[in-house]
């Protein structure tokens, strides 16, 4: 490795650690300003509803077929999360889940499917079809392209 491009290199990650914290907590921010829900219930459904999609996300054809703001992701074809990988995938005690998982199965945001917990297409909040905050993480996510691209990072190779 050339001499400078070790401290370039690090200087970088340093960079691409601080302009990505900065999108992640304006999306939190965002969610929490929209969502009048304790904090660690919106931590929850979003982790469901990013579970129940990942089958879309990983198959080229659904991704495209689900992919424009006015498509929903019906109920028949999400992946259901069990409350131990819930619990697993955020550190929380599997109780905790559990509490908080019947708490918003009995508000009907949360139903249970063949494989766990979904995110309801029809939940009367629109979590995974609010289209306002689907267009206000488009300008964080233009803001951190931009970003990044002031740190020298146009693409995954400069990383």
């Amino acid at each position: 490795m050339p001499a400078g491009r070790g401290k370039k290199a690090n200087d970088r990650i340093r960079a691409v650690s601080r302009h990505s914290l900065a999108y992640i907590l304006c999306a939190i921010s965002e969610l929490f300003r929209h969502y009048e829900f304790d904090p660690l219930d919106l931590l929850v459904i979003h982790a469901v509803l990013n579970a129940n999609v990942i089958n879309v996300m990983k198959d080229a054809d659904l991704d495209e077929r689900f992919g424009s703001i006015d498509a929903v992701e019906p109920d028949s074809i999400k992946r259901g999360v069990s409350r131990a990988a819930l619990s697993r995938f955020l550190n929380l005690p599997l109780e905790t889940i559990r509490r908080r998982a019947a708490r918003l199965k009995r508000v009907g945001i949360l139903a249970e499917g063949p494989e766990g917990l979904i995110v309801t297409e029809g939940n009367q909040f629109r979590f995974g079809d609010n289209h306002y905050l689907q267009k206000t993480n488009i300008l964080l996510v233009r803001k951190l392209l931009r970003d990044l691209a002031s740190v020298g990072v146009k693409g995954p190779d400069d990383l």
